[in-house]
């Protein structure tokens, strides 16, 4: 009996000698674990950080794109407003050019009429000199033109239906 429990004080010792290994073991495992997880943690962080900055980099790139298009976009809305303002612009000036160009008499449409007006002028001052200023009016019911005469004189014509203006 004594041998019988001297075996298992043995067995008990080796079974306790051998769970201080498992448990030292394990705790090596364990601190490896907790270092490799530290590294696994740093790495993440990295990679992240990477990520993140490609991406926002990526943003910035796409920002100063999107920037600069919209200054074409300007420019060129710009450029339309300046020419569309240039041709309603020389659209107005001209309008009243050509009207008046059309209504208006020309040069050589003046100067016909000072030449028709200078005779018209010479012709009244000559019946004028020779007795012929006429008193017109308009007389009737019909308002027809008529002229005073010379009662005195005789009648002229066929019929006898010109007479004598009374001339002053």
């Amino acid at each position: 009996m004594a041998a019988r429990m001297e075996d298992e004080t043995l067995k008990l010792g080796l079974l306790m000698e051998a769970a201080q290994a498992q448990q030292a073991l394990a705790a090596t495992t364990f601190d490896r674990l907790r270092e490799h997880t530290a590294g696994l943690d740093a790495i993440v962080r990295e990679e992240i950080r990477t990520t993140l900055l490609e991406e926002m980099r990526a943003l910035a790139d796409e920002s100063c794109r999107a920037a600069e298009a919209l200054r074409r976009l300007q420019r060129s809305a710009n450029l339309r407003l300046v020419l569309w303002s240039a041709a309603v612009l020389t659209l107005v000036s001209l309008v009243p050019c050509a009207i008046a160009w059309w209504l208006l008499p020309t040069r050589a449409d003046i100067q016909a009429l000072g030449a028709k007006r200078d005779e018209l002028t010479a012709s009244i001052a000559r019946l004028a000199r020779q007795g012929g200023s006429l008193e017109l009016r308009h007389c009737g019911t019909t308002q027809r033109l008529c002229v005073r005469v010379e009662r005195g004189a005789p009648a002229y014509g066929a019929a006898g239906d010109f007479m004598i203006v009374k001339g002053q």
